[in-house]
């Protein structure tokens, strides 16, 4: 379900109309972040739900680049990287980041840096649900073991 209704309200319009229990600051910093892109908001909901679901003690932070996912430290963050030529990605589009200290292979990680020894940096894009699957929620299960050895 998505947290709101019209992307094209402005900011402070961004308000829970249902009755329910009003948006905390870090939605509407969410909806924010997606005001731009608001096709890529469902995708970013079904990851954040299934990151919820396995750890639901992450904290999250929203900031003008990106939403990071931490728990001792930051384990994945959302962007919109582009990561791909502009005729590779799809749209709309998420780049997923996440932390290993070794270099994951696979055709589906687009690019890997070792920022310093033993920490390599993956970037994801997804374009759909579908790619939030249990191979990318098994590298960010890594990626959350590895920052809370950290």
């Amino acid at each position: 379900m998505s947290l709101f209704g019209n992307i094209n309200k402005e900011p402070a319009e961004y308000r829970n109309t249902s009755g329910a229990v009003p948006l905390d600051v870090r939605e509407e910093d969410e909806l924010l972040f997606f005001a731009a892109k608001p096709a890529a908001l469902p995708l970013y909901e079904a990851f954040r739900e299934s990151v919820l679901n396995l750890w639901p003690d992450t904290r999250i932070e929203v900031k003008k680049t990106q939403i990071s996912f931490f728990n001792r430290r930051m384990f994945a963050a959302v962007s919109f990287t582009p990561v791909r030529k502009t005729k590779d990605r799809p749209d709309p589009f998420l780049t997923i980041t996440f932390g290993l200290p070794y270099r994951e292979d696979s055709a589906r990680i687009d690019v890997a840096t070792e920022p310093y020894p033993n920490r390599w940096t993956h970037h994801v894009m997804i374009g759909s649900r579908e790619e939030i699957d249990d191979e990318l929620l098994s590298w960010i299960t890594a990626a959350a073991d590895f920052a809370e050895r950290k």
